[in-house]
């Protein structure tokens, strides 16, 4: 029954993810690599850089990869129905009581203050991802990576799925050349 699972640990992350997919990856990550250990910690980043440079949400993308192995096709279904169904409900039927409300400082109180929460569960992820690929790769190989990447998409304005495209050939020439 881990399809059961899947729908929960998925609908978790996906109602309690504040912010769409960005702010839903550190809770994912805590359900599928901490919490049920469907992957390692390597496995959910290379998943993720490969998400990234895919279109479409990130969401999606991470339901029904991690839903797919674990499950098969029924996994697939659970994970992207507990993904897609619950915000599109929330959205359909919230989206009126936001509007009346829109101006109200509760309203705005709670969409603002939620933000750092957000931010601090990125910078955790962050940490987690840059301490594994410390550990994999070493210290200042994922420096100078980091800084290439932070250099090529924020002051030459190179679209991150480039960056991460550009990562995986430098990946798979540097293994190729220690194997």
């Amino acid at each position: 029954m881990e399809w059961i699972e899947l729908f929960i640990s998925f609908f978790v992350a996906n109602v309690l993810g504040y912010g769409g997919g960005p702010a839903s990856i550190p809770l994912m990550y805590e359900e599928v690599v901490t919490r049920r250990a469907w992957l390692s910690d390597m496995d959910f980043s290379n998943m993720l850089a490969l998400a990234n440079a895919l279109p479409g949400p990130i969401a999606t993308k991470i339901a029904a990869f991690v839903g797919y192995g674990v499950s098969g096709w029924i996994g697939l279904v659970s994970a992207l129905t507990a993904t897609v169904v619950p915000s599109a409900v929330a959205l359909i039927l919230l989206l009126k009581l936001l509007q009346k409300y829109r101006t109200s400082m509760v309203v705005k109180g709670m969409t603002l203050l939620v933000q750092p929460v957000i931010a601090i569960m990125m910078l955790t992820l962050t940490w987690q991802m840059g301490k594994s690929s410390m550990d994999s790769v070493g210290t200042i190989q994922t420096l100078a990576i980091a800084a290439v990447a932070f250099w090529a998409m924020n002051i030459r304005k190179i679209h991150p799925a480039l960056v991460i495209l550009a990562a995986f050939v430098y990946g798979a020439v540097v293994l190729s050349g220690m194997m």
